[in-house]
């Protein structure tokens, strides 16, 4: 969640270089800064386990799955993000050690501060990652996921999951039980 902004423009170099010494993370809107708030711990726990369950499925395939602290660049649109999970499959993103702009999966959990900047704005601005196939919301306070997935014509579609269902991401042809999204959490 974006809690303070700097009053100057910041060059992509500029923020990208401060990124490496800061104590805080920041996401780079069109040359502004945005503090990061910290996370609950049900936020941290839905994102650790979705990690590794998408790491075991996808061990060996060449695929990379990142948490919290690796950004996803959006070129076109001058921005940087941190998303709670993401998933690249492609080789471009192996020259970039700081950034990934390539990413086929990005997950975000939803908290009471963040859910309507996740679904509107973020959202919008991850759209134009011509890379990626779906996007997820993650509930960190009940069960439930919502996968929209980008169709043959380009359209987001819906596929929600609710308790005692079984999650599929087709992007990296992954499925399981939304309880264990949810293990150590929610009972």
């Amino acid at each position: 969640m974006v809690i303070s902004q700097s009053e100057y423009y910041i060059s992509p170099e500029e923020y990208l270089e401060g990124e490496k010494v800061s104590e805080i993370k920041h996401e780079y809107i069109d040359g502004q800064v945005y503090a990061m708030a910290g996370a609950s711990d049900a936020h941290v726990t839905v994102s650790m386990n979705v990690s590794m369950l998408l790491r075991n499925h996808l061990r060996g395939s060449g695929c990379r799955v990142y948490m919290l602290d690796m950004k996803a660049q959006i070129d076109v649109i001058n921005r940087y993000f941190y998303p709670d999970v993401m998933v690249t499959c492609d080789t471009r993103d192996r020259e970039s050690e700081y950034f990934k702009s390539y990413p086929c999966l990005i997950i975000e959990v939803l908290s009471e501060s963040t859910e309507g900047y996740d679904r509107g704005k973020k959202f919008a601005s991850y759209r134009h990652l011509e890379s990626l196939q779906e996007y997820v919301l993650i509930s960190s306070d009940r069960m439930s996921v919502e996968c929209f997935r980008r169709n043959e014509q380009g359209q987001w579609v819906l596929y929600p999951y609710e308790q005692e269902q079984e999650v599929h991401l087709a992007s990296v042809d992954f499925r399981c039980a939304i309880a264990e999204i949810y293990e150590d959490v929610l009972s």
